[in-house]
């Protein structure tokens, strides 16, 4: 792939960067290539795939232990496309913005025309975990492409950006399902729309801090829209996200000591609301951050619950 010529090394490393020596250390051809892919920064592949390991630990898993390897592969090749395909996209904007004006692409670091072969390399990647479903499942997995190609457009055209990436982000938990059972159920669902109102969340969380810039170019953000009430809509979606999980769960086994496996989850995410600061973009990024541990906490409460009997 061809790239426009680096000045140096430090030029690689954008702002946003969550581990700077992780880049640091690759050869300087591939940096700008990772930087797209945000290698640096596998939070965004965990968020993707607890719904996809939620719902299969729902199902019962039914032998299929494979599968959470196979959904953490196509996590990792789906988010990194969509973070390519997110920025070819978000170019020009991205121009404007302090913590962004150094991706590759909004740099000149890296063509569109290089981006877009990279897109089509992690599709293939993920279309080998697709051959890995059954025909339910994989049908239902490729019903989310319309949605990933509407989202980066989502910003410019709604203060709900996150509403939408909660039903991109989420999709998973509509697909690991029917991967072990052959067929949709309705955990799945109610579990997928638990999913959605978490992603809310936590994104309003990780919006905070780009509020002012986000103002300054014309982007759209629940964070923008609740302003000092971010924290309490950030609670309330937490809130939501629970009751439809514990739904979820209720239809699979309507055992009241069975929510009980939810409880670390639950109040995992009470502290987040609690702590959160619509004024503090660091602690905000922090608390967003840490929704990999509350993903993992739900993933390890529904299979207690799947493969215990309780």
């Amino acid at each position: 792939m061809e790239s426009l010529p680096v000045s140096d090394a430090s030029s690689d490393i954008v702002p946003d960067s969550e581990r700077r020596g992780f880049i640091g250390a690759l050869p300087p051809r591939l940096r700008p290539y990772a930087s797209l892919m945000r290698l640096d920064r596998p939070i965004g592949t965990w968020l993707l795939y607890w719904p996809c390991a939620w719902s299969v630990a729902l199902a019962g898993v039914g032998g299929r232990w494979d599968l959470f390897a196979w959904f953490a592969l196509g996590a990792f090749a789906m988010r990194s496309a969509g973070c390519v395909y997110n920025d070819i996209v978000d170019r020009d904007l991205d121009r404007q913005v302090e913590r962004t004006r150094l991706r590759p692409l909004a740099s000149g670091r890296v063509s569109t025309r290089s981006a877009w072969v990279l897109i089509g390399a992690l599709c293939l990647l993920g279309l080998l975990v697709l051959f890995q479903l059954n025909w339910t499942a994989a049908a239902i997995a490729l019903g989310s492409v319309a949605l990933v190609a509407a989202y980066p457009f989502m910003k410019r055209i709604t203060w709900w950006p996150q509403a939408w990436l909660g039903l991109v982000f989420s999709w998973g938990a509509l697909v690991g399902w029917p991967a072990v059972t052959g067929s949709f159920g309705w955990p799945a669902l109610l579990l997928w729309l638990g999913s959605v109102a978490w992603v809310i969340g936590y994104d309003t969380l990780y919006a905070v801090q780009d509020v002012e810039d986000d103002g300054l170019v014309g982007v759209k953000s629940s964070a923008r829209r609740l302003g000092d009430k971010a924290p309490l809509g950030v609670g309330l979606f937490y809130a939501a996200a629970v009751f439809l999980w514990g739904a979820a769960v209720w239809a699979v086994r309507p055992d009241w000591l069975a929510l009980v496996a939810l409880a670390p989850a639950a109040l995992h995410l009470a502290n987040q609301a609690l702590r959160a600061d619509p004024q503090d973009g660091a602690l905000a990024l922090a608390l967003f951050r840490s929704n990999r541990t509350c993903g993992l906490l739900v993933f390890l409460g529904l299979l207690v619950v799947a493969l215990s009997g309780l």
